[in-house]
């Protein structure tokens, strides 16, 4: 065991210090230097049938003890990470100094914590952050010896805890709650609803597979397998077999498939089923504790269609929840002024004065608000204190626009003109939306492209006015390509049509910008009928002069695409045309 006391680097102003204030017996007093101590534990643990210990870190504040009790914040890494990188050995710091135990560790299958990497599976990594529950409750030791005898509880082995993180950080708190009720709030971080649609989406949804993520998936896939050169470990439990090194065999199948491109009905159904079993979207109906969920707009991972559908789910459900849509994801999109976590700005941004309220509220039991239903990041806003917009609720579809015969989005049904236009793929990718890694690694990446008849678009007239977009765009479609029909009945479900849907923004010059780099890819389910696509969700303005632009294109380079060779042809005529709808602001 090590112990280290340290002062805050970067004292965290107490801006809301009258509202932090606790009965003195519950929590103790915070100093003003923001003086805590940090204690390595190991915790061995029963998890997916192996035994494995978890590396951890205790964050205690100074004046915390038995008779001056804190309540307890628990947080691990996101993928690749350990409780030691720059993020989450932040979180600790930052809310130790604010006065709350933490609990930070390295998840199961990275750092220096054994077992294999099963994707935040709730019977696994959730029943392993139960144990640290136990730990935080007083329930159990660590390995050491050391007990917790200084955390707020709620009854007897019932800590008083909350869990933060982002991405793999974040579903492990939904995945913990699932199967341990004693949590008491949850902000998780640009994370996932549904693995099936974060790495296979299909934006038509029902159960057809959608087009395979490939760049995002495989990095990750790699990242993890190779944890032998990156996290040097030889703890056994972390070894699974030479052709599925550090993940759960069920997780290298799903890669595999995925890989194959081919979506037979007994591969494709198991892939399915195991994809759904570790998202949140399957379990969320277990989960009682107060969610606040926090998504990026630049994000071709986790899009914000993710954390609205668990939103939703909550909500609908009678789960405390509320939603933020802040400016950086995975893809990017960090600027002066929002919460940076490395930073521990908590109390100088939006965000990071909406998690200290959130846990103020549900973990001291403060009678302050916990904000806004939902909120969201205006890239268009320049003073960063008035950059935040919010609501009580999501804006609905409020505007439809027609995609005419001739090209053009009209306004009025009555507009479309009488016409068809046709497209094909080529046998390699001719769209590009974005190098889906470029921005992890700081790399360039080219701009957004389309080949010419490889797409079609369908462009507005010149905006009278400045038009806000804050949603998912809905559109429906009818398409004919005889190819694709023949297709239709074969039992692999990568013989049916794949197009990419997305909506640009094209200036006054004719430069064009795709929002965010974002595309719904779509198996389409029937190509004999009509289909709804539902885009990612984003945040944009369309300046006064600037058109829209609506484009459905045969492929794109980050996504697996059509098999074979597949013309399509879109047709519009009067009282027949296909519908664009979006969630404008005042529409």
């Amino acid at each position: 065991m090590s112990r280290r006391v340290f002062r805050s680097r970067a004292p965290l102003a107490l801006a809301l210090g009258a509202a932090l204030a606790a009965p003195q017996a519950l929590t103790a007093p915070v100093s003003a230097a923001g003086q805590y101590s940090v204690t390595a534990l190991k915790f061995t643990v029963q998890a997916g049938g192996r035994r494995c210990a978890v590396d951890a870190d205790l964050y205690r504040p100074a004046g915390v003890d038995s008779s001056h009790r804190a309540p307890a914040v628990l947080a691990t890494n996101g993928f690749g990470g350990s409780k030691s990188d720059g993020t989450t050995d932040a979180i600790g710091k930052a809310l130790a100094s604010r006065g709350y135990v933490s609990l930070i560790y390295s998840g199961l299958g990275f750092g220096r914590s054994g077992c294999l990497i099963s994707l935040d599976d709730p019977g696994i990594d959730g029943t392993a952050a139960s144990r640290l529950i136990d730990f935080l409750g007083g329930k159990r030791a660590a390995d050491d010896g050391t007990r917790a005898d200084f955390v707020t509880l709620d009854g007897a082995g019932d800590p008083r805890v909350g869990m933060i993180g982002g991405s793999y950080g974040g579903a492990i708190q939904l995945a913990t709650a699932a199967v341990d009720h004693r949590v008491d709030a949850l902000i998780p971080l640009v994370t996932w609803n549904d693995l099936a649609y974060a790495l296979d989406p299909n934006n038509a949804g029902g159960t057809v597979p959608g087009a395979f993520k490939w760049q995002w998936t495989n990095g990750f896939y790699l990242l993890g397998e190779g944890q032998t050169l990156t996290q040097p470990n030889l703890d056994p439990s972390r070894i699974n077999s030479l052709t599925c090194l550090h993940f759960v065999t069920r997780a290298c199948a799903t890669i595999r498939t995925l890989n194959s491109g081919s979506y037979r009905p007994g591969p494709t159904a198991a892939m399915l089923a195991y994809a759904h079993s570790v998202s949140p979207a399957s379990y969320l109906n277990r989960v009682q504790a107060p969610t606040l969920l926090i998504q990026g707009q630049a994000d071709s991972l986790f899009n914000l269609n993710e954390a609205t559908a668990t939103y939703r789910t909550l909500k609908a459900q009678g789960t405390p929840a509320a939603m933020i849509w802040q400016s950086w994801g995975h893809s990017g999109g960090m600027v002066d002024g929002e919460l940076n976590l490395a930073q521990g700005n908590l109390d100088t941004s939006y965000v990071g004065r909406r998690i200290l309220s959130w846990f103020d509220h549900y973990l001291r039991g403060q009678h302050t608000g916990t904000g806004p239903a939902f909120a969201y990041y205006r890239d268009w806003i320049t003073d960063p204190a008035h950059a935040y917009a919010t609501a009580d609720h999501l804006p609905a579809l409020s505007r439809r626009l027609y995609l005419s015969g001739d090209g053009k989005l009209v306004d009025n049904s009555r507009k479309v003109a009488l016409g068809s236009r046709t497209y094909a793929n080529q046998p390699t990718p001719t769209s590009h939306s974005e190098t889906s890694l470029a921005a992890l690694g700081g790399l360039p990446d080219p701009a957004p492209f389309d080949t010419e008849g490889t797409y079609l678009a369908w462009t507005s007239e010149p905006l009278t006015r400045a038009t806000d977009v804050v949603g998912a765009p809905k559109a429906t479609l009818r398409v004919d390509s005889p190819q694709a029909a023949k297709a239709q009945n074969s039992d692999n479900a990568a013989d049916r049509l794949v197009l990419f849907a997305k909506l640009y923004d094209v200036a006054p010059d004719g430069t064009k910008t795709l929002v965010h780099r974002l595309v719904a890819p779509v198996r389409v389910p029937d190509v004999t009928k009509s289909f709804t696509v539902s885009l990612p969700g984003i945040v944009h303005r369309y300046q006064k002069g600037h058109r829209l632009q609506f484009v459905i294109a045969a492929s794109d380079d980050a996504y697996f695409g059509n098999r074979g060779i597949k013309a399509v042809t879109v047709a519009g005529a009067p009282g027949n045309a296909g519908v664009l709808e979006l969630p404008e602001l005042g529409g």
